[in-house]
């Protein structure tokens, strides 16, 4: 049965295109819900670009016809926008409150048209509760929502022969597995002797070929003298040193060590064996997309705030002295000789970017849309790395189930150029890794 679906605003300012995401269902715009968005376009933010876009939307559909009356989407349905001077709930007496007009525009179209089901769509956690209430369905805008529980590892253990297990050691092994057919082309495998399970080898599992693989053995060497602590890192080294993926997803909780073994995989490329020109870094800026403008000094100096947390890793990586530091040395170094940049993802829109090493740390703060803005901006030879902790959100437009970090891992699984790495196990200190698993 055809349904009618109620935006909120959130769900336009998150998604411009869920107006397509209704099937042929019939979707309903309040008036109120663009009088919002005009206050956001005028922004240089990712709400102000997304704002503008609704609006082209709409417009675009208004050349079709009245959306009072109905202007009929693609896969079926009518786009309409409403408006209603109904009388209020007592629950929503404050008439000035835009959230109420929205939810009386809902209660309207569901008294008038009772044959078709009327659902209202939001993020709004509360503003749900406060809908369910007035006895109108409403639910979450999740175009792709992957649970976290069900998030794709890229990790897996394997139960075989000990002959299997003692064959990855042997130089250039590759072996077959009977049901290879179930990973995902880069997983990694820990095969496990079945007559001794402590009898373990790490692999990764070749898409192409078709067959595991050891991992690289310059992981043992150390990269920019870091070593592995865990079979995480080793198996996350093994996807950052490899020069065929060309995009890996690392997520871990604060002190896995993902933010500074794409730093010092970035660093050995880059000044080591030349592979790219340069490592580019960067971070969400929070409230993300604002603009640094309104702070004073350099772009740089804008940044720092934003980015310490980059350069602290860089001067770990450098092995710096208290003398060296006293000296002024640091992460500038590598600056001044254009080895390193750190850009703000404001400004990365409409760059090409070709030739480097791309970290974009906290990309967990990001939606599908601008993660999707970054990776399309990735040039001829370029790896692009993001990392992020999906439970640590700052964003109040994504939540831990539909952040762009999560939709990257979930739609690039099966891609033979893609890898991700789930780690669990933090290193940082035996403090920090209490705290992270107990408050």
């Amino acid at each position: 049965m055809r349904k009618n679906f109620i935006l909120d605003t959130n769900v336009l300012l998150h998604d411009p295109r869920s107006i397509y995401g209704f099937k042929d269902n019939n979707v309903i715009i309040p008036i109120y819900v663009i009088e919002e968005i005009d206050q956001f376009k005028r922004d240089l933010s990712e709400l102000g670009r997304n704002a503008r876009l609704v609006a082209r939307y709409l417009d675009s559909f208004r050349a079709e016809g009245s959306l009072k009356e109905g202007v009929p989407l693609p896969h079926g349905g009518m786009l309409r926008v409403n408006f209603t001077d109904r009388e209020l709930p007592l629950s929503m007496a404050d008439s000035n409150l835009m959230d109420n007009r929205i939810l009386a525009v809902a209660i309207d179209l569901m008294e008038k048209e009772p044959e078709t089901q009327a659902v209202f769509i939001t993020k709004d956690t509360n503003l749900r509760i406060r809908a369910d209430a007035l006895g109108l369905i409403a639910e979450d805008y999740d175009a792709e929502r992957v649970e976290i529980t069900e998030l794709y590892t890229g990790f897996t253990e394997r139960l075989v022969p000990r002959e299997l297990v003692d064959q990855m050691y042997k130089q250039g092994a590759e072996v077959e597995l009977p049901d290879a057919d179930t990973l995902a082309p880069n997983q990694a495998v820990l095969l496990k002797d079945e007559t001794n399970p402590s009898h373990t080898a790490m692999a990764r599992f070749h898409g192409t070929k078709g067959k595991l693989v050891p991992l690289l053995r310059q992981i043992k060497e150390g990269t920019w003298g870091v070593r592995p602590r865990n079979m995480e890192q080793t198996f996350c080294l093994d996807l950052l040193l490899n020069d065929d993926i060309k995009l890996v997803t690392i997520v871990g909780k604060a002190g896995t060590g993902k933010t500074l073994l794409a730093i010092a995989a970035g660093l050995q490329k880059v000044t080591e064996e030349g592979l790219y020109q340069k490592l580019l870094v960067s971070r969400p800026i929070f409230p993300l997309g604002r603009d640094i403008g309104y702070l004073p000094g350099s772009v740089e100096e804008k940044l720092n705030p934003w980015m310490q947390p980059i350069f602290d890793n860089v001067e770990f990586l450098m092995n710096l002295s208290r003398a060296d530091k006293k000296a002024g040395r640091g992460y500038h170094e590598l600056l001044d000789l254009g080895l390193m940049e750190i850009e703000p993802l404001t400004y990365i829109r409409g760059r090409s970017l070709p030739n480097q090493f791309i970290i974009v740390d906290e990309a967990q703060n990001l939606t599908p849309h601008e993660v999707k803005t970054i990776i399309t901006r990735v040039g001829d030879n370029t790896k692009i790395i993001l990392t992020g902790d999906p439970f640590q959100i700052d964003n109040p437009y994504v939540d831990s189930t539909n952040n762009g970090l999560v939709h990257v891992v979930n739609r690039f699984k099966s891609e033979k150029i893609a890898a991700h790495i789930t780690m669990a196990k933090g290193e940082r200190s035996a403090l920090a890794e209490l705290a992270a698993n107990l408050l």
